[in-house]
């Protein structure tokens, strides 16, 4: 690659910072660009982007780079949090990560990098982005080092946007990554990687989306439809839950008496159910396991809850997605591939079906735990992602 005009994000953190490194090192003429995406209550405790202005803008200095403040809040707020808000009111657990990459860093951002006219963009993600001379498309890779892989979050790229993308670290280790910054004096080289959204912050979560959108109470039931407590709002819960229920044990039946039949409600299989609820016929041994939200009734405002971590309720083989996006191009045929139904979750071969070029539905060879409408269903062909959608149900 001949040297080029490269515009680099620029979050404040390590990633990013040994990104431009690399990049002036290979002899490319490096900008940095500073994305503000957040105003609201900005300047509070919980997400400063000011603070991270300043390690960005004190890494362009120890680099020699120019740096650029920009805005895109208008365009965060309109493309990704209305999004986000309205999920939520759906009932269902977005990814606004996976949403923001498409819409912003690599929209909104590439499109400002080109009016600055850069040739590439490049970010601090860990994942790969390569051009398969075989097929004359660009494919999006995991990163090398697979306990910090993002590729997840990327699986709404095309080809466009590859096309004009470098993702440097990507081909790195995440200490080595950090080997260089302490090594050139980067200032944030030892900066804690940022985690969570950042217009939540280290905030409640529920303290934040009170504010925007409307909920109602309502009734926490187990299995067998009796009330434990008392919701407050289902936006406020995500499938696998299991903490801040506030919900204790429930009293185990005697040990000579057996239960009578589940009623079972949203169609739960009764075999098994009585002991992975907890309410053990023998003594109640597991009476102290637990609680986990397993189902969302919107029509009856009903939030479900089960005992046990592999309880039936939470475990599905097959799922449907729609909303799809795909690399290089949607799969033609039925095949086997593997994916992620969770960012921080290992490959699960399965089988895919498509749905013409809108949806497909996914059938595992084993269980998957807690998939959750409104999460991304990733697919990959070994260290290839081919792309996702998002999920819709599953059985």
């Amino acid at each position: 690659m001949s040297f080029q005009r490269i515009v680099v994000g620029l979050s404040g953190g390590v990633d990013s910072a040994v990104t431009a490194h690399l990049l002036k090192q290979q002899g490319h003429e490096v900008v940095g660009i500073f994305m503000k995406n957040w105003e609201d209550d900005d300047d509070d405790e919980h997400c400063s982007s000011n603070v991270d202005f300043v390690d960005a803008a004190a890494v362009a200095d120890v680099l020699g780079i120019e740096i650029e403040h920009v805005n895109f809040a208008a365009e965060y707020k309109d493309r990704v949090f209305q999004e986000f808000l309205r999920e939520y009111q759906a009932g269902r657990t977005p990814n606004p990560d996976v949403l923001c990459n498409a819409e912003i860093k690599f929209k909104a951002f590439l499109d400002h990098a080109m009016r600055l006219g850069a040739e590439r963009i490049a970010t601090g993600h860990y994942a790969r982005a390569r051009w398969n001379p075989q097929t004359g498309l660009h494919e999006l890779l995991k990163g090398v080092d697979h306990t910090k892989d993002q590729s997840y979050f990327l699986h709404r790229l095309n080809q466009a946007q590859l096309a004009k993308t470098l993702f440097p670290v990507g081909e790195l280790r995440k200490t080595e990554v950090r080997r260089i910054a302490d090594e050139i004096g980067l200032p944030n080289a030892k900066k804690k990687d940022s985690t969570g959204i950042c217009f939540i912050g280290e905030r409640p979560f529920r303290e934040f989306l009170n504010r925007y959108i409307q909920h109602q109470p309502g009734p926490i039931k187990d299995e067998r439809g009796r009330v434990l407590g008392q919701h407050l709002g289902l936006s406020f819960y995500t499938l696998g839950q299991r903490q801040g229920l506030g919900i204790g044990g429930v009293k185990p039946l005697p040990a000579k008496k057996k239960p009578g039949p589940l009623s079972a409600p949203l169609g739960a299989s009764q075999a098994g159910a009585s002991s992975a609820a907890g309410f053990d016929v023998g003594g109640g041994a597991g009476v102290h396991q637990p609680w986990y939200v397993a189902r969302k009734d919107m029509a009856s405002n009903t939030l479900w809850v089960v005992q046990g971590h592999d309880h039936p309720w939470l475990l599905s083989q097959r799922l449907t997605a729609e909303d799809t996006s795909w690399v290089a191009g949607p799969p033609s045929e039925s095949g086997d591939v593997a994916a992620k139904t969770r960012y921080r979750q290992a490959d699960s071969a399965c089988t895919l079906s498509p749905h013409g070029t809108a949806g497909f539905s996914l059938a595992f060879g084993s269980a998957q735990w807690a998939v959750t409408p409104g999460q991304s269903a990733v697919l990959y062909d070994g260290e290839v992602c081919l792309g996702g959608g998002v999920i819709q149900a599953s059985t």
